[in-house]
């Protein structure tokens, strides 16, 4: 089961992918392959879906496209698992705007990046997610990854936020493990707490986390959610060798900025065509030997789309 309560509140655990938004050369989002990426997921064991976030090219994609792939999504997915929607802008109004579009869709939840750009104060953070979660009712996930975004929502910030009705969880993508003690300290047990960073995704889910949002179970679906089972069920050795598989994809899909490698990485697995949106850019030809050394050695099946 991938949606559990505690004391009422609504979780969902596991390995959460953050699908990419699969396209035609012309530029148009490819359904067909939108509908083979959830078919892939499905017989893999992925726990549930996030559409339409960073790695769905949601900077790229205008708005009536995001609501669109959202749609089309939690139709594809009809029910089977969750489905969570990216509906995180840098303008207050446009986050509320999509985030009702994902609430119509059906989503299960929506995921919340942090404003990016306009670096806005803690004050500004806290004000902006909660005018969200009190004009959409949807359960909400804050999003932080500063490296993107050049603002950090700070624990702190989190508690308060973690008070506000509709608001129900955060991913992390700092990477800094201390903070999932913080934020549990400040949030309470009811508050689900998703790391956004697979290289210490492991760790964070033995300190307490319930999930991951993950860019490496876009390729190693089922190698992520045994990782994740057994370390969100404590067990670390098992974890561990799960996670020894697949490791050095957490670390070669970001050989440059995501998702171009793992884009690249799905065309050599016939899954999705080429077609990536500038200013992203195709895979440079110096890294895909590489990153296809660390497919082959995670036992995944490439078959040569590209040289």
């Amino acid at each position: 089961m991938h949606v559990f309560s505690v004391e009422g509140s609504l979780m969902i655990e596991g390995s959460l992918v953050a699908l990419v938004t699969p396209m035609q050369e012309n530029g148009a989002v490819d359904e067909d392959a939108l509908a083979r990426l959830i078919d892939f997921h499905l017989e893999n064991e992925t726990d549930g879906i996030v559409s339409v976030g960073t790695t769905g090219e949601s900077a790229t994609l205008d708005f009536p496209e995001h609501c669109a792939v959202i749609r089309k999504t939690v139709e594809l997915v009809k029910g089977r698992i969750p489905v969570i929607a990216g509906t995180g802008a840098n303008s207050t109004t446009e986050a509320i705007a999509l985030t009702e579009c994902a609430k119509e869709a059906g989503a299960d939840a929506a995921l919340l990046v942090t404003p990016y750009y306009n670096k806005p104060t803690q004050e500004g953070l806290y004000l902006h997610h909660k005018a969200i979660a009190q004009a959409v009712d949807i359960p909400q996930i804050l999003y932080n990854v500063p490296g993107r975004t050049a603002c950090d929502l700070l624990p702190e910030t989190v508690g308060r936020l973690a008070e506000v009705e509709g608001i129900v969880g955060l991913k992390d993508a700092t990477g800094d493990l201390a903070r999932v003690a913080r934020h549990r300290e400040l949030c309470g047990d009811e508050f689900a707490l998703y790391s956004g960073d697979d290289a210490s995704a492991r760790e964070f889910l033995l300190r307490g986390g319930q999930g991951v949002i993950t860019v490496t179970g876009n390729v190693a679906p089922r190698g992520m959610h045994l990782m994740t089972q057994a370390a969100c069920s404590g067990n670390a050795e098992l974890a561990a060798e799960f996670d020894s598989v697949i490791e050095g994809l957490h670390r070669d899909l970001f050989l440059e900025s995501n998702p171009i490698p793992v884009k690249w990485a799905l065309y050599e697995m016939q899954l999705i065509g080429p077609a990536i949106r500038l200013p992203l850019t195709p895979l440079a030809p110096q890294y895909r030997a590489h990153l296809r050394t660390s497919l082959e050695s995670a036992g995944i099946v490439l078959q040569g789309a590209s040289s």
